[in-house]
């Protein structure tokens, strides 16, 4: 026990000169290539060049799992102490030979990795972490439907006008892209694991916040804070699960993680559909605080985020990330714990890791931790925050060198057309069933023309009706609805109208003479270039009102239903070919299958139609988002992955804040421009997507 001595062990690993790998019972040696003479006699024997990591064994043979257990020899100290002596000489080296030789150093550790994963085997461990981070992904998918399914009940609570659902409806994606390319780059310095943990912290913590602000502007910084968080988790959580997954596997297993955005859609359409439209779901607090059932709708959107967090606590960091930073015994003791998990799964558990040292590589850039004396508190974190983010800086340039330059450029492209067609279509399906509905209720609308009621008390709901030069005399309005109904020229005289509430109801080129409004929400934008002669208003309804039977519309839930079902069949589709075909050719071949589907939408004329279509079309689409997430996570490095993927994604939600603005204001005017815009966009996308190199066959750098 004596000779135990981990700080020699640990020093050995630090040098990071040699690669010693267990081949066949063998450990095969490299010799250091740095051209510094190491000035005595050397063992070239491979006996001397041995790890000194074994198995320990105790008395009852039982296995010390992840301890040490190696005797060094006094030739091993000797030689590790040589090879410690060089790394001095590297701040005299110059920066391009440094670069050059971690670069030599990722290559071998890419192939090398993946043999590694490769005896690591696919299993529990791999489903275990596939379902974690499956419900941060589901709670991407949730996001994005939230806000528009509370729309219709939120502009009621909170008085919205026209270009505050607008705002709202766009926040969301705003955060999202913002949080995309922040939290990403992150996670390429402080690892996988801790930025996943913030991100969805972050999107916890506010969507929960939200569900109980009241005020319009809270509300609306609460999404946007929400949206950031979520949106940092989309690159992290592929980045991540592609460094636990082998080439054979990696294409296939990324694209059945893509469900999880179905399922967070699907679960987003029912409980929307179960919650929304019980008003008593909820509760109130005085005459200020109304917590209604779509705030309970919110609350429950907010559960899986808080599932994958809470699961997350328990998954290791992704080992790859902790060899590209230098930290080689945690690395190994991570994919032990893979490995072992794995062969006892398979009935297995005396398999043995056979694995002694992976090779890391060379650590160019030096963290300096700045001494607790030094400063104030806030001038320390200061130094850390800024160091950090001129390093992910660093990261996003790295990504524009002319070694990834043409490919960053393409599928920056590819992406941002692929979004502009598909979030502009999926906003533009539901506005369109929306309008066909609103025809369809207006061509039902009743017009009665100069009647005369005197005397005659209203305590019934009038809905879609135009009254055109009427006259009303001694009437009582009394706890009564307005829905949809117009009074034009027409005249009210000594009338009484009490606990009135109303919707889309306007007073138009009226004479209202000596008449009471008594508790009632007709306020005055509702009367339109009337004469208002005698006439008092008392004790006015305050806030907004929801009316649950109206406002909510069911269609609109099951359309969204439908339209995240429809995906099922292409997510299995390319999952099962991801790696048959290539990613090139999904991406090419389902953008421009896409195309085609956009064009049949000029035949889209009622409201089952524009349903078919939209399924149709999310189906074709989703084989082309899979494959994007796929190749987007194999042509980058470790190093450079995640933050790669958040500058991608973020461009992505830029292009679905475009597309909802430009397609949304065409409904009601023309399908042509909507519809040419998106194919057009998808074929461009999908031909030039068609030059992007195939990365079916490459190891993860």
């Amino acid at each position: 026990d004596g000779y135990r001595n981990t700080n020699l062990y640990q020093g050995g690993r630090e040098a990071n000169q040699d690669d010693y790998r267990y081949q066949d019972g063998n450990y095969e040696g490299y010799a250091p290539n740095d051209g510094y003479y190491r000035g005595g006699d050397e063992p070239t024997q491979e006996e001397d060049a041995q790890s000194d990591v074994t198995e320990g064994h105790d008395e009852d043979d039982e296995v010390y799992e992840g301890e040490y257990q190696g005797i060094p020899h006094p030739d091993d100290i000797k030689e590790k102490q040589k090879k410690r002596a060089p790394a001095v000489d590297d701040d005299y080296r110059d920066r391009a030979d440094l670069m050059a030789e971690r670069m030599e150093d990722e290559e071998q550790l890419a192939h090398q990795y993946e043999n590694i994963i490769e005896e690591c085997g696919h299993g529990r461990f791999q489903w275990t972490l596939f379902f974690v981070l499956g419900l941060a992904l589901m709670a991407d998918g949730v996001e994005v439907f939230v806000v528009g399914f509370v729309l219709p009940s939120a502009e009621k609570d909170m008085c919205l006008s026209s270009s505050n659902k607008g705002m709202l409806g766009l926040i969301v994606y705003l955060g999202m892209m913002v949080g995309a390319v922040l939290l990403g780059g992150l996670a390429d310095k402080l690892g996988r694991k801790q930025c996943l943990i913030i991100s969805l912290a972050i999107n916890a913590a506010f969507a929960l916040l939200s569900s109980f602000v009241q005020g319009y502007g809270f509300f609306l910084f609460c999404r946007l804070i929400s949206g950031l968080g979520i949106g940092g988790s989309l690159p992290i959580v592929f980045a991540y699960f592609s460094e636990f997954l082998s080439r054979e596997k990696r294409g296939e297993h990324l694209s059945w993680l893509c469900m999880f955005w179905m399922i967070g859609g699907i679960f987003a359409s029912a409980m929307a559909w179960s919650i929304i439209p019980h008003y008593g779901w909820g509760f109130s607090m005085g005459t200020k605080y109304h917590f209604h059932s779509w705030r309970v709708f919110v609350l429950v959107c907010a559960l899986p985020c808080i599932a994958s967090l809470l699961a997350l606590k328990f998954m290791p960091e992704s080992p790859r990330f902790l060899l590209e930073i230098g930290k080689h015994d945690e690395a190994w003791m991570i994919l032990k714990q893979v490995h072992d998990t794995n062969m006892r799964a398979k009935g297995e558990p005396e398999k043995v890791f056979t694995v002694s040292y992976i090779k890391t590589p060379k650590q160019v850039d030096e963290f300096i931790e700045i001494q607790s004396s030094t400063g104030t508190w806030y001038q320390r974190w200061l130094v850390r925050i800024t160091t950090t983010l001129k390093q992910v800086w660093d990261n996003v340039l790295y990504c524009l060198t002319a070694r990834y330059r043409m490919n960053t450029l393409m599928l920056a492209v590819v992406w941002f057309t692929m979004a502009l067609s598909y979030y502009g279509l999926i906003v533009w399906f539901p506005d369109m069933i929306r309008y066909l509905q609103d025809e369809a209720y207006e061509s039902r609308v009743k017009i009665f023309d100069e009647e005369e009621v005197s005397h005659f008390t209203f305590n019934f709901t009038l809905e879609n009706q135009i009254h055109r030069n009427g006259e009303y005399r001694n009437d009582k309005f009394i706890g009564m609805k307005f829905k949809e109904v117009r009074f034009e020229d027409s005249l009210f005289e000594e009338c009484y109208f009490e606990d009135v509430t109303s919707t889309e109801t306007f007073f138009e080129n009226c004479t209202i003479i000596s008449t009471v409004f008594y508790n009632t929400d007709l306020y005055e934008h509702k009367f339109i270039n009337c004469r208002l002669i005698n006439s008092t208003f008392m004790k006015e309804k305050e806030g907004c009102h929801l009316d649950f039977e109206e406002d909510n519309d069911f269609l609109i839930y099951l359309v969204s239903f439908l339209g995240s079902l429809s995906v099922l069949p292409g997510n299995i589709i390319s999952a099962l070919l991801m790696d048959k075909i290539g990613r090139i050719k999904m991406i090419g071949g389902s953008m421009l299958i896409s195309a085609v589907c956009c064009f049949f939408l000029f035949f889209g004329n009622s409201e089952s139609a524009m349903i078919g279509w939209q399924c149709l079309f999310c189906g074709a689409s989703i084989a082309a988002w899979n494959a994007l997430d796929v190749i987007t996570v194999e042509l980058y490095p470790t190093d450079k992955r995640a933050t790669a993927f958040g500058i991608l994604n973020g461009l992505c939600k830029f292009g679905a804040i475009l597309g909802n603005s430009i397609f949304a204001s065409f409904v009601g005017i023309t399908k042509v421009v909507p519809i040419l815009l998106a194919s057009s966009a998808l074929v461009g996308g999908g031909l030039l997507a068609l030059r992007l190199p195939e990365t079916r066959d490459q190891v993860l750098m």
